[in-house]
């Protein structure tokens, strides 16, 4: 997590009203206790309304609170269009996180602008993606966050399957078609896996 994206969680976070530990931060964030506390000093420099100390806790004082995003017309076309795109053609978990992204936006968005989303007739038909493939987009992906090797059964064109050991570098879709980039672990070279056939 970038620590820019950091900051703005603690801030998110102690927004709730109720009293928190830097320790219970740090495990929330996946960061240690000492990063929590240079955190929260950065942000108290900077003019963030946060009370408290090490080893109690800290919570934002009322009546804080960040501005509202303000998006542009093409900047919520483009939104609500990526997200329809992700949710035909992506994974399972992306299709849940484009949802929950379009949720998010609508919720700031001014009384005058909420509807866009809905106006927006940008669409994708739902059954492009196979569950199948959805599942092993997931799985692609977080192997590639995690730099994880993966085993797969592969098919070729002519239907010859392979075991492979593959280190995925990244998905790229083509349209119709995903692919996985990987390092091939038996050929000891780069190549391009179509999702459909793993």
């Amino acid at each position: 997590m970038r620590r820019a994206d950091r900051l703005f969680q603690i801030v998110q976070h102690l927004r709730g009203g109720r009293l928190v530990t830097a320790q219970k931060l740090g495990t929330w964030l996946e960061v240690s206790e000492r990063t929590i506390y240079r955190d929260i000093a950065d942000l108290q420099s900077t003019g963030v309304p946060i009370d408290g100390e090490a080893g109690v806790g800290y919570m934002m004082r009322e009546g804080f609170d960040l501005p509202p995003l303000m998006f542009t017309r093409d900047e919520i076309v483009a939104l609500v269009a990526g997200a329809r795109m992700v949710r035909a053609f992506g994974g399972a978990a992306m299709a849940r996180a484009a949802d929950e992204a379009l949720v998010k936006i609508g919720a700031v968005l001014p009384d005058a602008e909420k509807d866009r989303i809905a106006r927006t007739e940008i669409h994708t038909p739902m059954w492009v993606v196979s569950d199948a493939a959805r599942e092993a987009i997931d799985l692609i992906e977080r192997a590639v966050e995690k730099r994880q090797v993966l085993t797969i059964d592969y098919s070729d064109e002519a239907g010859r399957g392979t075991a492979r050991d593959i280190r995925p570098l990244g998905l790229w879709f083509w349209g119709k078609v995903w692919t996985l980039v990987a390092w091939c672990e038996m050929r000891d070279d780069f190549r391009a896996f179509r999702i459909d056939r793993i």
